[in-house]
C-alpha cells in the first residue's frame, strides 16, 4: 500500500518535506510511526515513544488508532501554539 508522508516543523528540519513509502504490513498511523522508528537513526531519534508528535490522515487531525488506505496522506509534526 502506497502512502505520501509529510513531516512539518522539526521534523522536517530533521526528515525531510515528505516522502511516498510502501507501507509494508502497516494497517494503522501506530503501526506506521513504529515502522517508521525501526528505521533507526533520524527516524528513531524523531519519531520515538514519548516524544509528542502529533498526526494528520489526509489533512484532517487524527489519532494513532487510525486505519490507513491506500494513496493517504499522513502527516507527522510536533505540537505547536500560536499566539
Amino acid at each position: 500500500m502506497k502512502l505520501h508522508l509529510r513531516y512539518f516543523a522539526s521534523l522536517r528540519e530533521a526528515l525531510g518535506p515528505g516522502e511516498t513509502i510502501d507501507a509494508g504490513t502497516a494497517r494503522s498511523v501506530a503501526e506506521l510511526r513504529e515502522a517508521l522508528i525501526a528505521r533507526g537513526g533520524r527516524f528513531s531519534e524523531a519519531l520515538q515513544r514519548g516524544r509528542l508528535v502529533r498526526c494528520a490522515f489526509n489533512q484532517r487531525m487524527c489519532d494513532e488508532s487510525e486505519a490507513l488506505v491506500e494513496g493517504a496522506e499522513i502527516a507527522f509534526f510536533p505540537p505547536v501554539t500560536g499566539g
